[in-house]
């Protein structure tokens, strides 16, 4: 037998290692590296772009890398020009001051740019390649419906907010602007279009935006300006579709949480709408100006108990008004109140002031004794802040990734560097199922890794023997 047709051992192992290596290495694109330098321009001049923003020392960072690299491979074979689709990242330790612009917390966070402006929502989808490029399929649709009869307009769901175009030509200037807010603002209204003979009834002062509020008795509006002012029809469609007050449930809780503003919530029972409908009244009438300081919400009390026994209320006591501000909660004395002029814009106030933090620590105020009165039980002794747990925490680089490992070891846990975002007890969620990072092809590298290692291993002990 010729000895020189077999491989020695270590041969033998460097060779398996090489053809692995060479079957399961994908072909890598470069990955858009983001600074101060470039980063206005190339997003600018992004149809769609999708940053990474990463820290090299977090392992789930270092972990998301070759899943964000092979979906980008993927989809620039789809979208092979240069700017239809960009996928870049950000060194959130080289470049902090980027990171303090996007209001970057955890890492990895995933954000999606068009043309520049940043959308509002982060990624919050699984880790795989085949979840990550099927978003960016999504987000390349043409979000707005067409319609072809007027007679569709009857059959629309009034439960939504929806904007409607009227245009003589789909090719044209107008409804290019139209299409491009539509891109952002999608996930907040139902669009729609209509064109030439179509339209032709709607378009008696020429093209034109018609929103339709939820509901049939009110009525429509329709947009007064510029067709080919972006900024004007941005405004407009969403001061619309954006309402005042929100509803915070648990799916939206950390995307409202990453916002950074204190929560004025109404916490009400679902079937209540009349006292839903006297807040919405009174902030838009007190409180309008506040719009950039405070996050104007509403909650279902069966859903939030949890927050509601921070309060030391139930269900039973609601409707109930309340503030986070993220270090405590405090209570609006009586929902009735609300309708004593100024009394809802005095309590917000009370907060920037920091009257109502400084009546938790030291008592009512003992030159305002008839104002301390009526806000004793709001400052007297509220409790900390429920909500807070939906904003980053400092203890989550290890701990999480112990936990969740042995139930998921191939899941990325939802808890990411440096912070933790957790919901309430009430409402768990299955969040390891969506976060998993390593797909079929690695881990087919995975397991034949660990057939060499057993092989390896099995022959030395023959050897030995």
């Amino acid at each position: 037998m010729n000895p020189a047709v077999f491989l020695s051992l270590p041969d033998l192992r460097c060779s398996l290692l090489l053809l692995v290596t060479w079957v399961f290495t994908p072909v890598t694109t470069e990955i858009t590296s983001l600074d101060t330098e470039n980063i206005d321009d190339i997003l600018r001049n992004a149809d769609v772009a999708l940053v990474n923003f990463y820290a090299d020392w977090c392992r789930f960072s270092q972990m998301l890398h070759p899943i964000f690299e092979e979906a980008s491979n993927v989809i620039k074979e789809e979208y092979p020009s240069e700017n239809q689709v960009v996928f870049a990242r950000v060194d959130c330790d080289q470049h902090s001051e980027i990171a303090q612009r996007y209001r970057i917390s955890k890492y990895p966070t995933l954000k999606l740019f068009r043309n520049g402006m940043m959308m509002k929502r982060e990624y919050r989808g699984q880790r795989s390649v085949k979840a990550l490029a099927d978003y960016i399929r999504q987000q390349k649709s043409d979000p707005i419906q067409e319609l072809h009869d007027l007679v569709e307009i009857t059959t629309l769901d009034r439960s939504k907010r929806n904007i409607i175009g009227y245009f003589e030509q789909k090719d044209s200037e107008h409804y290019r602007v139209f299409q491009r807010v539509a891109n952002i603002l999608h996930d907040d209204c139902a669009f729609f279009s209509a064109f030439g003979a179509v339209s032709k009834p709607e378009r008696y002062s020429g093209d034109n935006i018609i929103y339709k509020p939820p509901g049939h008795s009110a009525p429509d509006m329709v947009y007064l300006g510029s067709m080919t002012n972006f900024d004007g029809i941005y405004n407009w469609i969403q001061d619309k579709c954006v309402p005042l007050v929100r509803e915070i449930t648990f799916e939206n809780g950390e995307e409202l949480t990453e916002e950074g503003l204190p929560f004025l919530i109404l916490f009400h029972m679902k079937e209540d709408t009349e006292s839903l409908e006297i807040f919405q009244n009174e902030v838009a009438r007190q409180l309008i100006s506040e719009k950039g300081a405070i996050n104007f919400l509403h909650a279902d009390c069966d859903k939030f108990r949890h927050p509601l026994l921070h309060i030391q209320k139930t269900p039973a006591d609601c409707p109930v008004i309340a503030i986070d501000s993220f270090r405590h909660m405090y209570v609006f004395e009586d929902f009735k109140d609300i309708l004593i002029p100024g009394r809802l814009k005095q309590f917000v106030f009370d907060l920037h002031s920091g009257k109502l933090h400084r009546e938790f620590h030291h008592g009512p105020d003992p030159t305002d004794t008839a104002q301390g009165q009526e806000v004793q039980d709001v400052g007297s002794s509220p409790p900390e802040s429920s909500f807070q747990k939906l904003a980053p925490s400092e203890y989550r680089v290890s701990r999480p990734m112990q936990s969740w490992k042995y139930m998921y070891p191939f899941s990325l846990p939802p808890c990411e560097c440096p912070g933790s975002r957790t919901l309430y007890s009430q409402q768990p969620r299955a969040l390891p199922l969506q976060r998993l990072v390593i797909d079929d092809t690695s881990l087919q590298f995975l397991l034949l890794c660990q057939l060499l290692t057993a092989l390896t291993s099995r022959q030395t002990a023959q050897r030995r023997v």
